[in-house]
């Protein structure tokens, strides 16, 4: 038994959304319906409907920034009830019973984790993101979003906000720690507010200077412009840790000098191209070049938690779903302050 509802799809690689219908499960045991309120536009869902990673499955349904309601529950069903608040964010399942899903780290699943759309289900079907009205997730894949948090502004936390909490959580950013975000965008601008929430001396470095007076608005410290090179000899050895959002591909010898020794560089962002480097960047001073994805259900929730205590939502744009295709070509272009969030209302 299926149920169809609307959705906004790609049909095939590098072709406009468009509106169309597909088919959701119903309900098991352990399910939980959501009626989504908002979804987020992430620049990976751009990447993946345009092929830029991997070959996709198409039609292909983005989305794994979700915001809504609970409609309906399993009689299994433990953790929500109806009315309830809940956001899905990049997972919708995993193997659960390897070492790695045991300890609540579902992204490095060893069986392989299900992404919320362009995946293979382990019912064999594929998967179906939030750019629709509603949809059906195990309640252990479910988050649920604190009553301060406003959905709309919650939304893009599901994968933004996670995808920065993470690595600035597991590399102990807090009181008397530098930490630079490289990029201010969907991702930077979050990765800001949260280092510092965390009580992380914060700095900026992006291309130009011209976002700086929202980067000082959002929590940063400092801000510097990346396209003077000066900036890189000016600030060497400063960092303990870099956290690099950007998709385009890095000089990353010189992101590696500003760092302390045993400091470290993540990646978050992920370019289509792929990266040198030169070692002796990495070897003097005992450096570390690293990489994060996301974080697991139970960091998930966490995030979600520390947000809505601190009072940390996402800069958004909301978007009629007819907008969509528009708003792809703005975040190319790097023109929008700082998450398109589509009102799936209009869907």
């Amino acid at each position: 038994m299926t149920r169809t509802v609307p959705a906004y799809a790609a049909p095939a690689p590098g072709a406009p959304l468009e509106r169309t219908t597909i088919e959701r499960r119903t309900p098991g045991p352990h399910d939980v319906l959501i009626d989504i309120a908002y979804s987020g536009i992430c620049h990976s869902d751009i990447h993946q409907a345009r092929d830029g990673w991997a070959e996709g499955i198409f039609p292909m349904v983005p989305g794994h920034e979700i915001a809504g309601t609970v409609a309906a529950v399993g009689d299994a069903v433990t953790r929500f009830a109806v009315g309830d608040r809940v956001g899905v964010g990049c997972l919708v399942d995993s193997c659960r019973t390897c070492e790695f899903c045991l300890a609540g780290q579902e992204q490095n699943c060893a069986d392989g984790s299900t992404g919320t759309y362009n995946a293979i289900g382990r019912d064999g079907e594929p998967t179906y993101g939030g750019y629709a009205t509603q949809v059906v997730v195990d309640e252990n894949f479910t988050v649920r979003i604190p009553d301060s948090l406003p959905l709309d502004v919650a939304a893009p936390l599901l994968c933004a906000g996670i995808t920065m909490y993470s690595p600035l959580r597991h590399w102990q950013a807090g009181p008397g720690k530098k930490v630079a975000v490289v990029g201010l965008g969907g991702l930077g601008h979050m990765g800001v507010k949260i280092a510092h929430a965390l009580g992380a001396e914060v700095t900026v470095l992006s291309q130009s200077l011209r976002k700086r007076e929202d980067g000082l608005k959002l929590g940063a410290d400092h801000y510097h412009a990346t396209a003077d090179g000066k900036v890189f000899d000016e600030l060497a050895g400063t960092f303990d840790l870099i956290v690099s959002t950007v998709s385009a591909p890095l000089k990353l010898g010189g992101y590696l000098k500003l760092l302390r020794p045993d400091g470290a560089l993540v990646n978050v962002g992920a370019p289509e191209e792929p990266v040198s480097l030169n070692l002796f960047s990495l070897i003097g001073g005992r450096k570390t070049l690293a990489g994060s994805n996301i974080g697991g259900i139970p960091e998930t929730q966490e995030m979600l938690d520390f947000c809505a205590e601190h009072g940390l939502g996402a800069e958004i744009e909301v978007i009629r779903a007819d907008q969509i295709n528009e708003a792809y070509e703005r975040v190319v272009a790097s023109d929008v302050r700082y998450r398109f969030v589509i009102d799936t209302a209009t869907i």
